[in-house]
């Protein structure tokens, strides 16, 4: 398993790297222990944090409320908790080469 992702089936926790205001909202790989993801959303008053949980939820196919930011809230390293999904499920949805 990667180093991004932890967790047991129920409950899964994703350690991500955010870049934000870029061009797009993307998933750029790994690194150093986080996924890359840059977010076009600028990082004011929690518009980063709500525009990176609706795109991990949208790649999961699941509704955002499952997705909850759990640390980093003003920092670019962060950390998610999705529910009712297994890390095998979550790591394949969101990086497949992983």
């Amino acid at each position: 398993m990667s180093d991004w992702i932890e967790g047991r089936p129920g409950v899964v926790r994703i350690r991500v790297r955010a870049q934000p205001r870029a061009s797009r909202t993307e998933i750029t790989g790994e690194r150093e222990g986080a996924l890359r993801i840059r977010v076009a959303a600028p990082p004011v008053e929690g518009e980063a944090n709500a525009a990176l949980i609706r795109f991990i939820a949208k790649r999961l196919g699941i509704a955002p409320s499952r997705v909850r930011l759990i640390s980093g809230e003003t920092g670019r390293q962060k950390t998610f908790e999705v529910q009712d999904l297994d890390p095998a499920t979550v790591r394949a949805a969101l990086w497949p080469d992983a």
